[in-house]
């Protein structure tokens, strides 16, 4: 007897299509509700370049070209104007100070000179006359007065002998009276002499010390023309190295024009011109770097030129420490000019991406993923190798610091 098969509800194919559809459901409740709908773009990481946020210290700094020159040196400008006699050092020699350079040749100044000098031994001659001639009337006057104490010596032992007589009436009274008289007026004389002594003295002694104050100074201005020839020779003021131009015999040469300088060798200093706008930031003692054949050396800001020139004003920089070797005068260096102390900050490495961001923004790495995200972030001061970050990454965090110009608007990025 046939007995009829009853069919099963719940297949395996029925199943399976039943759980199909519902994971399909899920999937598609879960992207349309769940999943990150922010824009993507593939991208080819090769082709861009990471960077670490990291913590580490961060001084702010201005990159300048700075320029090398002699610590010391010495300018030689022509004082006498004349033509070149004699040239005896050339351009590079080395040279001790008082070394002669060259000798210049003025006709005229030399003329000048012998006249003035002339004329001032000829006012130094009628000065020492003068106190000749005082000295001799302080001679007379002592003379004098030696005269009349000679006579009141004579007179006086008669005039009292005179008297004597006179009062025991052994002698005439005209006698008596002429011997007084001669006695009395040698007195009288000796009073006006000896006050006449006593002014002419202080007067004397007045016009002496004129005499020599304006001896002492024709005597200085005396020697100041015969130094005046000398200064046609053109002497090393220190020690060290000659540079001049091109220079010949015969050449003109005027007052003030300037024939060449002396450095002193092995001693350099960097000067360094700065924008204006760094004008109030910059104090002497700040300190700067400059790499020289694979090594770096130190300076610090040692004199501040106040005159700006064309927006731009200079500074000197002495090396701290040591002091590279093999550089010249009139080489160039890139420097680093700190404009502060260096304090712990957290760091972002500069790169492209800040042309396209300003700096607002950036792409941060996923920890374990092939992907990168945009950020909003916030950057403060920077220098050329690092921007301070102020909020939004963390040291540790991985970036993207190459050009953003070829990832549109997308907010996603993955590989």
């Amino acid at each position: 007897m046939d007995r009829k098969i009853k069919k099963k509800k719940w297949t395996f194919n029925r199943v399976a299509m039943i759980a199909g559809g519902a994971a399909l459901s899920a999937l598609i409740i879960f992207q349309l509700g769940f999943s990150d709908k922010r824009p993507k773009l593939n991208i080819d990481p090769d082709k861009i370049t990471f960077a670490t946020v990291q913590q580490g210290g961060f001084t702010e700094f201005i990159p300048q070209t700075g320029t090398i020159q002699p610590k010391i040196t010495r300018y030689l400008d022509a004082i006498e104007g004349g033509t070149i006699k004699r040239i005896v050092a050339e351009s590079g020699a080395i040279l001790k100070k008082g070394d002669i350079i060259l000798e210049l040749a003025n006709l005229n100044r030399e003329l000048s000179v012998l006249s003035q000098e002339a004329s001032l031994n000829e006012s130094i001659n009628r000065v020492r006359q003068t106190r000749l001639q005082l000295s001799r009337n302080d001679l007379q006057q002592q003379q004098q007065l030696a005269q009349i104490d000679n006579m009141i010596a004579k007179l006086k032992p008669e005039y009292e002998r005179q008297k004597y007589l006179y009062e025991k009436k052994l002698v005439a009274e005209k006698t008596y009276l002429d011997t007084k008289a001669d006695y009395e007026y040698q007195l009288k004389i000796k009073e006006i002499t000896y006050a006449s002594y006593k002014v002419d003295s202080l007067s004397r002694v007045g016009q002496l010390k004129e005499l020599d104050a304006s001896e002492a100074r024709m005597m200085t201005s005396l020697k100041g023309v015969g130094r005046i020839l000398d200064n046609l020779i053109i002497r090393a003021p220190i020690d060290g190295q000659l540079s001049t131009p091109q220079l010949a015999v015969g050449q003109a040469v005027t007052a003030g024009q300037r024939l060449g300088q002396v450095d002193v060798v092995g001693e350099y200093k960097v000067r360094c011109p700065i924008d204006e706008l760094y004008l109030p930031r910059i104090i002497t003692g700040l300190g700067a770097t400059f790499t020289f054949a694979g090594k770096e050396y130190k300076l610090k800001i040692k004199y501040i030129y106040p005159a700006i020139a064309n927006g731009r004003f200079q500074v000197d920089m002495d090396f701290d420490g040591e002091q590279p070797l093999g550089i010249r005068r009139g080489q160039s260096v890139r420097l680093r000019i700190a404009l502060g102390n260096s304090s712990q900050q957290v760091l972002l490495p500069k790169g492209a991406f800040f042309n396209n961001t300003g700096g607002n923004w950036v792409f941060v790495l996923l920890p374990g993923e092939n992907k990168a995200v945009k950020r909003q972030i916030k950057l403060g001061r920077q220098n050329t190798e690092n921007f301070e970050v102020l909020s939004g990454l963390e040291p540790g965090e991985k970036v993207i610091i190459s050009s953003y110009s070829n990832f549109g608007d997308n907010e996603v990025l993955e590989w």
